[in-house]
């Protein structure tokens, strides 16, 4: 039973319809645009915090020394 809709499911998003969308320019600009921000971000809160970064990293890596 489940396997028909399955195959009834992966039949209805094989076909191809026609859109009649349009997606201009500036669609692409904002995807772009959202896309630099996110990164901008991320790069921000790295700078922020890299000290505690580094020193978890550190803690996590460090060799023991035998004495």
């Amino acid at each position: 039973m489940n396997f028909k809709y399955i195959l009834f499911t992966f039949i209805l998003f094989a076909q191809s319809f026609e859109a009649h969308a349009y997606l201009d320019p500036g669609t692409g600009s904002l995807i772009l645009q959202a896309l630099f921000g996110i990164l901008a971000a991320i790069g921000a809160y790295i700078t922020l915090y890299w000290r505690k970064l580094k020193n978890l990293l550190n803690k996590i890596f460090k060799k023991k020394k035998d004495s």
